[in-house]
């Protein structure tokens, strides 16, 4: 019977602390959308720039890339004994893989040589250690029939899937236009020190669109897209050009009349969690699953782009996909809706900046300190990882454009975080049952004590 309730206690004390660190996990999840904190964010983690540089020493042939895992630590798969060892003196837990990066991307690399079907998409699986292809319900059996022999020249990394929905742009061409390519969403806010521009999807509409936000129920004008990239890539500049549309600030609408600001930009890393708006959807949250992703819309073959588990539907193209505050991407495409799930693609913002010749907007300074070049550059961040009016005349990532206002004077409450509240109260009630078995443990153990130490006390009194 003792050696029962001993069992009992043990099996007891190891469940609370397995309920803290569970518990401690799903709010730290919660909380995954607080942006860098202080006056200046860091330029980037010392760790990762660790693991990254052993995978940059260990080259494409030893490794076959990297992820974080459902710990948050670091992962990087490898070909061999010695390549994980390095990984793991740099902080890293490494898993033993088949094929190396080399030959991941040459298999993929061989897809993209392959005649274009609609409807398709393909990426790297680093966990799964394969390139996945996938093929939504319009690609007809024999388009199916030509892709699984071109999979099965491509190497022996190759597994092909089957998926329902359709591959689509996220423009909502039902809805009132507001402008030509029909409904999208404004991604961040960007600057090429002269001019203020909102980043959005190259889909959305040609050079020479005009766009509209909407004011007193009447359209207003916003700005018109001065570049675009769509197909290859799918990114786009509007530049504002009515005064009263941007007020310096840079912030996602996060619902509840709240912002996020953003702090930087940056590449994700798989397994990251992240956070998308959009004028359709609101904020909606899932994780980065492959990068570097090739879809074959019907308008269009996109490549380099972020594939995750957010929903997304039409109206939601060109929003924003951010995490602690850093930009990621704006939204291309996808399948399913958010209703029951499914993939949603990003351009990575990091490309697009770049090949735009533009940065975005530090949403830290005050509104209409730097309102266009004297913006400070904005920091490039290294990531761990509902849609609204605009305030006071600007514009917000993640508003439709053309979505109106909220009354010139009031300002909403900036937030640091984005917090998913069931999974906050969730992850708080499994610690506080945890403390309270773990209280309960010890409060028997004391009781035992007391008890043992009196009949101690008994025993010697009465000889």
């Amino acid at each position: 019977m003792r050696h029962a309730r001993r069992t009992l206690r043990r099996i007891v004390r190891t469940a609370a602390v397995g309920g803290i660190l569970c518990g401690t996990l799903m709010v730290s999840d919660a909380m995954a959308g607080a942006p860098a904190q202080g006056p200046h964010a860091p330029a980037s983690d010392p760790s990762g720039r660790v693991v990254a540089d052993a995978v940059a020493r260990l080259g494409p042939e030893r490794t076959a890339g990297r992820w974080t895992g459902e710990d948050g630590r670091p992962v990087v798969a490898v070909t061999d004994e010695g390549a994980a060892a390095e990984v793991r003196r740099a902080g890293a837990r490494a898993e033993m893989k088949r094929h190396s990066m080399r030959e991941l991307r040459a298999a993929a690399d061989a897809l993209g040589r392959t005649p274009r079907i609609a409807g398709t998409a393909w990426s790297v699986d680093y966990a799964a250690n394969q390139v996945t292809v996938y093929a939504d319900r319009t690609v007809s059996r024999g388009a199916w029939e030509r892709l699984q022999g071109a999979a099965r020249q491509a190497g022996q990394s190759v597994r092909m899937r089957r998926t329902g929905g359709e591959f689509t742009l996220r423009v909502d061409g039902g809805s009132a236009l507001l402008g030509r390519g029909g409904r999208c969403s404004a991604g961040f806010n960007v600057t090429d020190g002269r001019d203020n521009f909102v980043l959005t999807a190259g889909h959305c509409g040609p050079v020479g669109t005009s766009w509209f936000r909407a004011a007193d129920g009447a359209p207003r004008p916003l700005g018109t897209t001065v570049a675009r990239t769509f197909p290859g890539a799918d990114f786009a500049l509007v530049r504002y050009e009515d005064p009263d549309a941007f007020d310096g600030a840079n912030a996602v609408a996060v619902g509840g009349g709240r912002t996020v600001a953003v702090v930087g930009a940056a590449d994700p890393v798989v397994g990251q969690r992240v956070f998308r708006s959009g004028s359709t959807t609101g904020l909606r949250s899932g994780r980065v699953t492959a990068l570097d992703a090739t879809v074959n819309y019907r308008e269009g073959t996109v490549t380099g782009l972020i594939q995750t588990t957010v929903c997304a539907e039409q109206g939601d193209s060109g929003g924003p996909l951010l995490a602690e505050g850093v930009a990621l991407g704006v939204t291309s495409g996808g399948n399913g809706d958010c209703a029951e799930g499914g993939v949603t693609f990003f351009q990575p913002v990091t490309s697009a900046l770049s090949r735009l010749g533009v940065r975005v907007i530090d949403g830290r300074l005050r509104p209409g300190a730097s309102p266009s070049g004297s913006a400070s550059p904005t920091p490039t961040v290294s990531p761990s990882a509902d849609s609204s009016a605009a305030t006071g005349g600007g514009t917000d990532a993640g508003n439709a454009v053309g979505a109106p206002p909220v009354d010139p004077g009031r300002s909403r409450p900036t937030v640091t975080s984005i917090v998913e509240l069931p999974l906050l109260l969730t992850g708080l009630v499994v610690i506080g049952i945890s403390l309270i078995g773990l209280g309960a443990v010890r409060w028997l153990l004391t009781e035992r004590a007391d008890r043992d130490e009196l009949r101690t006390s008994y025993a010697q009194s009465w000889g």
